[in-house]
């Protein structure tokens, strides 16, 4: 993170009065009950080609909760966390805007429940390249082909100037796209949850980055733990209000090829 920063003007950016009030709003949650778990500085570099399957010139459209949450995001109309980006650059200069697809109400086949159909979910490995991370995905799960076809299809592209502020969730599927060659952009990232959701992690280079690693290690570990082992990491206890039939089924989703037994969190709901 970079908060603090030896920057007073990015500090003043993380906790800008005006983006804490959006944040409250968008949670409908009092300011002093937010809690900071990401702020960073994004210097992205543009090239002419991709460097490998874990490139970020042109990501595969992807959601962002697998490294921020534990678990799964709550059901849309009960919003967890707001993520951010603050971008310092032009677009026109640098190139590289922000595709994001627009949910359309609540039966959009963009955003089934649960949303798992992507790259770094579950078993599915994490690629970070659009061509090679569609490539493995279509041969691991032809099933999905269409439906990430209509994702990308359905995009709408932020155009940033200095200034511009982008606001959206956990589970909004998006993605970066490449930039000029020779050219950058620099951008700040920042996230806020809800106060009670300490299954949101304060974004570091422990468990939290670790959620993309390729050997899947903290998915595995957290699938095979125990109840207490998985309490201390700010996993929902059983009983927990984090849990209902929709959120067992989707943390059963995301974690279940993995070994995860969700019997213990379906009998406390009765």
């Amino acid at each position: 993170m970079v908060f603090p920063s030896a920057s007073d003007a990015f500090n003043e950016a993380t906790l800008h009065p005006r983006l804490l009030a959006a944040v409250a709003q968008l949670l409908d949650q009092p300011i002093p009950d937010l809690r900071l778990t990401q702020s960073d500085l994004w210097l992205k570099y543009g090239h002419a080609d991709s460097s490998g399957q874990y490139d970020n010139q042109d990501q595969r459209i992807h959601v962002d909760y697998p490294n921020h949450s534990l678990v799964h995001p709550h059901p849309w109309s009960g919003p967890e966390a707001v993520e951010i980006i603050v971008y310092y650059s032009r677009v026109d200069e640098c190139g590289g805007p922000t595709p994001v697809v627009p949910r359309e109400g609540d039966d959009d086949p963009a955003y089934r429940w649960p949303i798992v159909d992507s790259p770094g979910v579950g078993e599915l490995p994490w690629i970070n390249d659009r061509r090679t991370a569609e490539a493995v995905l279509a041969d691991a799960r032809p099933d999905l082909v269409g439906l990430r076809q209509q994702l990308y299809a359905r995009e709408r592209l932020v155009r940033f100037e200095p200034g511009t502020v982008l606001l959206y969730r956990h589970d909004t599927s998006h993605r970066g796209t490449p930039l000029e060659p020779g050219g950058f952009r620099l951008a700040q990232n920042l996230t806020f949850r809800r106060a009670e959701c300490e299954w949101i992690s304060t974004l570091h280079p422990s468990w939290a980055w670790k959620m993309y690693r390729p050997d899947l290690r903290t998915e595995r570990l957290i699938a095979t733990a125990s109840l207490d082992q998985r309490a201390v990491l700010g996993f929902p206890q059983p009983g927990s209000d984090y849990w209902f039939d929709e959120t067992v089924t989707a943390v059963e989703a995301r974690f279940g090829p993995l070994g995860f037994d969700a019997t213990p969190y379906r009998q406390a709901l009765t």
